[in-house]
């Protein structure tokens, strides 16, 4: 089983309910998306193939047990929940990251999901695979990227909509870095009475000039 892999690195976990603990992240090539606001365009096509039993042994050269699988987009790739359920299988903490446009059925029920749902700014909110949200169990978490107004007013319409059984603090409300500020989407979220949470990417405050590894 291979896998096209973009890197593999330890940092700290920049997202999620998470965010702020040691985590290994193993970014996979490959992306169907082209949302506006990617910060990680350089893995649309840069990578390697590796066989799992290869990305096993770079992550356990790693002091860490929790695992976050990312891209680019991990479902882009038929054996990815094989290696998901081989990481969990050896005691490690697995996270999946994904962009809300591909079934989520097909991975480990002991694997924690991060779905994205995609907002108007994105230019790919057609792509939204709303029926992902009828799966997610409480462990699971929802994240809206809001660039703007337009954004805010329909993540809050799609909470709604879908009526999901979440609990507040798996709702993530993760302001477009660069394109709105943290506080501004504060002030709306108490004004509105938003019953989510506010989500920074920590790791643009950690390191601010470095792209990728962190």
């Amino acid at each position: 089983m291979a896998l096209r892999i973009n890197e593999i690195f330890h940092s700290i976990q920049g997202e999620s309910t998470a965010a702020g603990l040691p985590f290994i992240f193993v970014r996979l090539t490959g992306c169907n998306l082209r949302c506006r606001y990617c910060d990680t365009r350089y893995a649309y096509d840069e990578g390697g193939w590796m066989e799992s039993g290869a990305v096993l042994s770079r992550v356990s050269d790693f002091k860490c047990r929790r695992v976050t699988i990312t891209g680019g987009e991990p479902l882009m790739q038929g054996e990815t929940p094989g290696l998901v359920s081989q990481l969990i299988d050896r005691g490690y903490h697995v996270s999946l990251e994904t962009n809300g446009s591909f079934d989520i059925s097909v991975l480990d029920s002991r694997c924690t999901k991060v779905v994205d749902v995609k907002c108007p700014s994105s230019g790919m909110q057609q792509h939204n695979l709303l029926s992902n949200t009828d799966q997610l169990d409480i462990n699971d978490q929802l994240k809206f990227v809001i660039a703007d107004r337009m954004d805010f007013e329909f993540a809050c319409r799609t909470i709604e909509a879908t009526r999901t059984s979440l609990p507040a603090g798996n709702i993530l409300f993760s302001p477009a870095h660069s394109l709105l500020a943290a506080g501004e989407l504060a002030q709306w979220m108490l004004a509105d009475g938003t019953n989510a949470r506010l989500q920074i990417q920590l790791h643009k405050y950690l390191w601010p000039d470095i792209e990728r590894g962190v």
